[in-house]
């Protein structure tokens, strides 16, 4: 059996573990089994950069964040466009494939590259997907490898800065990762207890944030976290096309969300807000207990589908239990954070103001 292998999009703390289930999977079940690792994602798979993995490459890996083969993005958008000297990239990777005499290609990445393997499912590849991002928001699967590791890390940051924010009563601003969608602030907000929870699917109100505070402050607390998604929008913004939006920011000095809310609190509280940006510590480090149990229960399962032919899938985990979701169900489609759904009714129930 001959397998490819790659790593698409932006890392995670757990593409090494998933990958590593999966040849586990597969090598404990199939005799003569060789396994391609494509360079750099999908641009691996277009210009060829390839070489034939051995066990030593996934011996000790589980625990190892990032990603052993690399990663890159290759906008799926951008796939019908002639790449570098004019190449055809869907028939490169095709051709590249079918070099290699390739029983399955195994693609682990977020929605971008869920789109593309689709996109060579289509073309009559085999193909398998892993649901990788730490913004948990592939539609077909409960939870994506990645987002519980990276919860952890956001969690932190925000721990650490409650004592700070207590000792000198000020608001303090705890910028996340998601542009889109705002699982992670979501999680890692009402983990750490935060005060005000900003997210992309719920616009917030100046006026909201400041009743939040002012609330506090008259019930004696001197301090405010706020947890805020990088794709946080007030209402005023929501309502404006991406086009106009886009011009907005374009004029604003703002570097981020979390710094524009920082000052409107400051003008208008007189007191100091500060904005923290774990940024791209959120991706880093070694996956979680939890990342590495559901990538290992994952990479399992995909070894399975491979070896009963069943291509054209997502391996997604749905209450509890592995299961083969058809990418074409899935495919192109976003994830979000219900503003009804129960776990921002039970915050709210808690306290914790999202500004709408």
């Amino acid at each position: 059996m001959k397998i490819g292998m790659l790593t698409s999009g932006g890392d995670c703390q757990a593409l090494n573990a998933a990958m590593r289930g999966v040849v586990k999977g597969l090598s404990e079940n199939v005799d003569n089994l060789e396994v391609y690792g494509f360079y750099n994602g999908y641009k691996g798979l277009i210009y060829g950069n390839y070489r034939l993995l051995t066990s030593e490459d996934f011996s000790g890996i589980l625990t190892r964040g990032g990603t052993i083969l690399g990663s890159s993005r290759e906008p799926f958008k951008n796939m019908r466009d002639p790449g570098e000297n004019g190449i055809d990239k869907v028939e490169a990777m095709k051709n590249n494939y079918y070099k290699l005499n390739l029983d399955c290609l195994v693609i682990l990445g977020g929605n971008g590259t869920q789109k593309t393997a689709n996109l060579l499912r289509e073309e009559g590849l085999h193909v398998i997907h892993l649901p990788k991002t730490i913004d948990n928001d592939i539609y077909g699967t409960d939870m994506t490898f990645g987002f519980y590791s990276a919860v952890n890390i956001a969690c932190e940051a925000i721990d650490c800065i409650h004592t700070t924010a207590a000792s000198h009563n000020r608001v303090f601003i705890v910028e996340v990762m998601g542009h889109k969608v705002g699982w992670l602030t979501l999680y890692a907000g009402v983990a750490s207890g935060a005060d005000i929870i900003l997210l992309p699917e719920i616009p917030y109100s100046d006026d909201s944030i400041i009743e939040a505070i002012e609330k506090r402050r008259k019930a004696g607390k001197g301090f405010t976290i706020l947890a805020v998604a990088e794709g946080a929008i007030s209402k005023k913004d929501a309502k404006l096309s991406k086009k106009e939006l886009k011009k907005k920011r374009a004029k604003e000095a703002y570097p981020s969300v979390s710094y524009r809310v920082a000052q409107m609190i400051t003008e208008r509280t007189g007191s100091e807000a500060r904005v923290t940006v774990p940024g791209h510590t959120q991706r880093g480090g070694s996956p979680c207990p939890y990342d590495r149990v559901l990538c290992s229960r994952l990479g399992s399962a995909a070894a399975k589908a491979i070896m009963d032919g069943k291509f054209g899938n997502m391996v997604g985990i749905i209450n509890g239990e592995t299961k083969l979701v058809p990418l074409e169900e899935v495919a192109g489609k976003l994830k979000v954070v219900d503003p009804n759904c129960k776990m921002v009714k039970e915050a709210k129930r808690m306290g914790i103001s999202f500004g709408d």
